[in-house]
């Protein structure tokens, strides 16, 4: 046989009083961190319209033509469900290219844009979708025609239990 090494002996206490010294240097150094600030409750002013003209352009929206379902007041803000019917017949020549959804109080006021055409045979758009406080929700819809048609429903989202 060779010769042998003596492998150091490991005292438990001292390797587990070093592992709670290690941790403990790395919390501190976590709580050192300085945190963020937190993003605005609303979007800026102008930016809802900036995010509408970056979505249709220069195209003058026409009220009608949309069925909104939506909840007057929501149990959680986290989960708002909109329903958005577009009368369209869906076909080559006349069908909905896209629905836009923006909520005018969030930080970032474009929800959701849904590219359809006619196989998808009706112009419909389940979501769900999460809503920072009480404000108007818009909808655009871009026709294979160029029209743009644009519908808006006031929902209060519940903080707290309370109506905002």
């Amino acid at each position: 046989m060779g010769p042998s090494r003596a492998t150091p002996a490991i005292d438990r206490r001292a390797l587990l009083r070093g592992g709670v010294g290690l941790a403990g240097a790395g919390l501190a150094t976590i709580a050192l961190v300085p945190i963020p600030a937190a993003p605005a409750l609303a979007a800026a002013p102008g930016e809802v319209e900036a995010a509408i003209r970056a979505l249709i352009g220069d195209a003058g929206p026409v009220d009608g033509g949309i069925v909104l379902h939506a909840p007057e007041a929501a149990e959680n803000g986290a989960v708002v469900p909109l329903t958005v019917v577009v009368d369209s017949p869906m076909t080559v020549a006349d069908h909905v290219r896209a629905i836009h959804i923006v909520a005018t109080a969030n930080p970032t006021p474009d929800v959701a844009t849904y590219r359809l055409g006619p196989a998808n045979g009706r112009a419909q758009v389940t979501l769900r979708m999460r809503l920072a406080a009480k404000q108007t929700v818009v909808v655009l819809a871009e026709q294979s025609t160029g029209t743009v048609r644009r519908a808006a429903v006031v929902i209060d989202v519940k903080v707290g239990g309370c109506l905002s």
